[in-house]
């Protein structure tokens, strides 16, 4: 028997990619290695939620799962950004 694990993925990688693209417009300063490094830390701040189709898991939830995501992704997006800004300028000053 053969089974198809491509299908498998992180919930959370799709919106974080997505999202960290989209706001990359506020961070003009930010290289594109940096912002590969923001999806890394809001990944590792939310839980692995593995699924095979988006749409499965959205069906589920209630109203109140559905904003607990939302505002889990906010607080992953808004500390990878500034975890991330601050490194940056850590190295800058030769700290």
């Amino acid at each position: 028997m053969s089974t198809d694990f491509e299908q498998i993925h992180n919930f959370y990688e799709r919106l974080v990619f997505e999202e960290v693209s989209h706001r990359s417009e506020k961070y003009p300063e930010f290289t594109h290695d940096m912002l590969a490094d923001v999806a890394c830390v809001a990944l590792n701040r939310l839980p692995a939620r593995y699924v095979r189709h988006d749409v499965d898991l959205m069906f589920y939830l209630t109203e109140k799962e559905r904003h607990g995501i939302e505002q889990a992704m906010e607080d992953a997006l808004s500390f990878g950004f500034r975890f991330v800004a601050e490194r940056a300028a850590k190295r800058q000053s030769g700290g």
